[in-house]
């Protein structure tokens, strides 16, 4: 800015840079130099290096699309839809979108775009609130152990089906178990008066899945973990391998990935819904999933549901939609990317429940069963039912292999948004490792594949249930809330509103703001409190975990939540001055020291706050 021969003024006169069209400059490139001097990169510093942005508009939307459209889309959202009144489903979903998970989904590609920075070091808006971005980087460390277990999973089946004959079609293999029985031959007395057919393991598919692929047979619990399966370790390193390379050098590669694995799943989807609807009992599937029940609104579950559907299914608060966000130019329209990709990525999951829904009638149909004995979700609905499913079409084979790679896809861009947003939080932070990020993109890599490999034992489904439980349930919930406190009324709404002014040219309406200071931390405080009272024992199928592995998992979900607390204390004891001035420095941007120093602390003073028609006064953080 000195080069230019251009004066940096206070914030609260920088409405009166006006003068500043006399050179001839881009407005957006003087408010990106000054965001620059505000977070204390000065030109010519060794700081001052230029930061890498997105090759293509299409490269950002496409990650963001494929982090937040993953396998629960298609494994999680049509059942639950089903499952809470059908159609009458969609009114709280819709309701959570529009009135939480959008603001969310908003806030956190403004805040990532505007201060460039990672997870951590982006809450050099409000330092004290630091911990909170090293909360979400090891949850989705976390996450990135099992994560990606599943989507190796994924990779088996596919090698599995490039065969003449799908493996999970007979009972005559070595995994198969006497119980095994062919799908033609069970019937209400083989199943009993209260299996439904979805939860009956012994049929060719799921003993595949459980004990060809699982092993679970040979493990007693959690407490018998037993050795890696080489088969899934193969697979394993073949993933880790694919997100490594994928990684390694930035944005400017994974953004290219993205053509492919964002794009992918919507061309099987397609496939799958055409065959789908011609099979016979398809209809009665799709009626099943879209009938609409209004009674079921009265149960709190259905919202609860809703809720935690909506905040999982856009994905906030991992780090991954602020790192994202850190590479777009200044200024990108992060408003119109917030409303466009959160409502494809719900347009999807309605989309897949009708993929989902066909096929499950046709087994219904095949079955002379219900609707509600073959529905069902997670991991038995897509690596059991409808590989089942399959089989029975003519061109199995085929069908197998495009859905499994549906499943690949969709895994590895969502794999590669959690590890992109560990690399890019921590790299930001210390300096040593953005200069070297190929060798911390690997460290990252490899040690994922080292922890992941606890959940490919034979009993390694125990551990990754566990940690699906843990890792990333209330504490991810905890980690936004106080994210969003921190933004909304700590930094305050009336500043990040100009911040987004800045870099789009007009300031978010009153809808925004509500949201974003009333409306979604309640949210997040009804889904953090209903996550912890409708939390149940930690089982799988019929096996109960022993009580020392629900404390095992409260110390993992503990291990990141605590970093909240323990970095505020660490912050506020290593701050010089006394109590007020300690809390102010907490509390201030860093850019905004000066004034602590002066005794001039924005946070602390109260206003006249004219706008909308109102007239009261309000803290100035607001």
């Amino acid at each position: 800015i000195a080069k230019m021969n251009i004066q940096v003024l206070p914030e609260h006169k920088l409405s009166s840079v006006a003068p500043l069209k006399q050179f001839n400059m881009e407005k957006k490139e003087v408010e990106l130099i000054l965001v620059k001097e505000q977070n204390g990169v000065h030109p010519g510093s060794a700081d001052d290096v230029v930061r890498e942005t997105w090759g293509k508009k299409l490269d950002f939307l496409l990650s963001v699309i494929g982090f937040a459209v993953d396998l629960a889309n298609v494994w999680r959202f049509p059942y639950l839809c089903y499952k809470n009144g059908g159609g009458a489903f969609l009114i709280p979903y819709v309701l959570f979108l529009v009135i939480a998970g959008m603001p969310l989904f908003y806030m956190e590609l403004a805040l990532g775009q505007f201060n460039r920075e990672g997870a951590a070091t982006v809450w050099k808006i409000c330092p004290v609130f630091k911990g909170v971005g090293y909360t979400v980087i090891i949850i989705a460390l976390y996450v990135g152990f099992y994560y990606n277990v599943i989507i190796a999973w994924s990779l088996y089946y596919l090698f599995a089906s490039l065969t003449s004959e799908l493996p999970w079609l007979g009972c005559k293999h070595p995994w198969n178990s006497p119980n095994c029985t062919e799908p033609q031959h069970i019937n209400g007395t083989i199943l009993g008066n209260r299996t439904s057919y979805s939860k009956f393991k012994n049929t060719p598919a799921g003993e595949f899945y459980e004990r060809g692929v699982l092993h679970i047979h040979e493990s007693r619990g959690i407490d018998d973990l037993g050795l890696p399966r080489w088969e899934l370790a193969i697979c394993l390193i073949v993933v880790v391998f694919i997100l490594y390379f994928s990684l390694w050098k930035g944005v400017k590669s994974s953004g290219k990935v993205v053509y492919v694995t964002a794009t992918m799943p919507y061309i099987v989807l397609l496939v799958l819904l055409i065959r789908g609807i011609t099979l016979p009992g398809a209809m009665n599937g799709i009626r099943a999933y879209l009938h609409i029940d209004l009674k079921k609104l009265n149960n709190p579950q259905v919202w609860i549901d809703a809720a935690t559907q909506i905040f999982y299914s856009l994905g906030a608060g991992f780090g991954v939609l602020i790192a994202f966000a850190s590479y777009n130019k200044f200024e990108n329209n992060c408003y119109r990317d917030a409303i466009l990709t959160s409502t494809i990525n719900c347009v999807t999951s309605f989309i897949s429940g009708f993929a989902i829904f066909s096929v499950l009638g046709y087994m219904a149909n095949q079955h002379q069963v219900n609707i509600k004995d073959v529905a069902t979700e997670g991991a038995g609905l897509v690596f059991i039912i409808y590989p089942e499913a399959i089989s029975t079409l003519p061109g199995a084979t085929f069908f197998a292999i495009v859905f499994f790679i549906m499943l690949l896809t969709l895994g590895i861009d969502s794999a590669m948004g959690g590890m992109e947003a560990v690399i890019t939080g921590l790299s930001d932070d210390f300096k040593i490792l953005k200069r070297n990020r190929k060798l911390f993109t690997f460290i990252v890599a490899f040690g994922t594949f080292l922890m992941a490999l606890l959940c490919i034992t034979n009993g390694g489904i125990y551990v990754l249930t566990l940690l699906d439980k843990y890792a990333a349930g209330t504490s991810i919930l905890f980690g936004v809330l106080i994210e969003a406190i921190g933004v909304s009324w700590f930094y305050g709404v009336d500043r990040f509103s100009e911040d987004i002014e800045r870099m789009t040219g007009f300031k978010p309406g009153i809808y925004w703001r509500l949201c974003w200071k009333y409306v979604s931390p309640t949210f997040l405080l009804f889904v953090v409190i209903a996550s912890i009272v409708t939390s149940g024992e930690l089982r799988y199928d019929d096996y109960v975990f022993p009580d020392w592995s629900n404390i095992v998992g409260w110390f993992i979900a503990l291990s990141s939540m605590l970093c909240v607390p323990i970095y505020a204390i660490y912050k506020f004891l290593t701050l010089p001055g006394t109590f007020k001035e300690r809390t102010a420095y907490c509390i201030t941007p860093e850019h905004e020291y000066h004034m602590v120093m002066e005794g001039n602390v924005r946070q602390y003073k109260v206003r006249q706050y004219k706008r909308y028609n109102y007239n009261y006064s309000l803290p100035i953080c607001i």
